[in-house]
């Protein structure tokens, strides 16, 4: 086992025994793989995550290379949930890592959350698409799971404007402004508060086509949606063993 060649020995060192136990039976699902998914996905699995599901109906393209993990010159043209799964099964081969090569839509559902299973402990929300997006947070929210989920990165420079927030106290994100716009419009709200990784910073650069976006910003979105479910593992394990005492 790879666990037995100290892969993980400076993540045990700083956790704990309890929490490395905990890392290895948690099971996390990531919606979207691209800038900010991609990076949170090798940020468990670097610590020690062993059961995780990625989701995303993408090819990586030229245009992913500046920002997105697995996005290199030898891997343009495959798809994004292979291409990042191959790595991360080279960082640790007794990971379970499924990869699926689809979307999340109203379609979908059930085949991500069967009506009588829970089978994930975290959600992982980095979509881009706004409808798919508002569904997925409904949807984990009222079946009562654990959701984390990204809002904007695109347009960004100063990684010190990232910051966590409630989703209703999220303040100067364009994305969270039109979700909770969506809610509003159809009377239909998340059932559950969920926290979520946003930047406050105005849009830096005025573009005429698209929405420019930087790796120092969109993997440091990844990586603290990946701290959060750590963080979220550690406080389980601490009320595991104050229950026990």
């Amino acid at each position: 086992m790879t666990q037995d060649i100290g892969i993980f020995s400076r993540s045990r060192l700083l956790l704990g025994d309890d929490v490395m136990t905990l890392l290895s039976q948690k099971r996390v699902i990531i919606f979207g793989v691209g800038g900010v998914g991609s990076w949170c996905a090798e940020s468990l699995v670097r610590t020690g995550l062993c059961h995780l599901t990625i989701v995303d109906f993408d090819r990586v393209e030229a245009s992913n290379v500046n920002r997105q993990l697995m996005a290199t010159t030898s891997t343009l043209g495959q798809p994004k949930v292979e291409a990042l799964r191959r790595r991360l099964l080279d960082i640790n081969p007794d990971a379970e890592v499924t990869a699926i090569d689809g979307t999340f839509c109203q379609a979908t559902i059930d085949d991500f959350f069967p009506a009588d299973a829970t089978p994930y402990d975290y959600v992982i929300d980095a979509i881009d698409s706004l409808a798919d997006k508002a569904l997925l947070i409904l949807t984990a929210c009222q079946r009562g799971m654990t959701l984390y989920s990204s809002m904007g990165a695109a347009m960004k420079l100063d990684p010190a404007r990232i910051c966590v927030a409630e989703f209703w106290k999220v303040q100067g994100d364009p994305l969270a402004r039109a979700l909770r716009n969506r809610f509003k419009r159809a009377h239909t709200f998340p059932a559950r508060k969920f926290a979520c990784v946003f930047s406050d910073e105005p849009p830096a650069l005025s573009a005429t086509e698209g929405k420019g976006s930087l790796v120092h910003i969109t993997a440091i979105f990844g990586n603290m949606l990946a701290s959060l479910v750590v963080r979220d593992i550690c406080r389980l394990a601490t009320s595991d063993t104050t229950r026990h005492e």
